[in-house]
């Protein structure tokens, strides 16, 4: 899966799961703030991100995520360190 996919597939369980405007999901905009999330926000997409990219998320890992590129590369390393295995 490259990273064109990745950005596809993210924005669209972005705007259905979390109701999300598609003009406002760009690269460099602060994710939480944009989406509105809270805790349990967060827990709904570890397991949308486990149901469509196929790799166990970490809670934690979410803490050095920013911006949707943030999210974007880190999906795109875990989906490779998967196709690796």
């Amino acid at each position: 899966m490259d990273t064109r996919e990745i950005i596809t597939v993210t924005n669209k369980f972005l705007v259905e799961e979390f109701e999300a405007n598609p003009a406002a999901i760009t690269p460099e905009a602060n994710m939480k703030s944009t989406l509105d999330l809270d805790s349990l926000d967060y827990i709904d997409m570890v397991v949308v991100i486990e149901d469509n990219f196929g790799f166990k998320v970490k809670p934690e890992e979410f803490q050095a995520i920013v911006s949707f590129q943030d999210f974007y590369n880190y999906v795109a390393t875990r989906v490779q360190q998967k196709e690796l295995v």
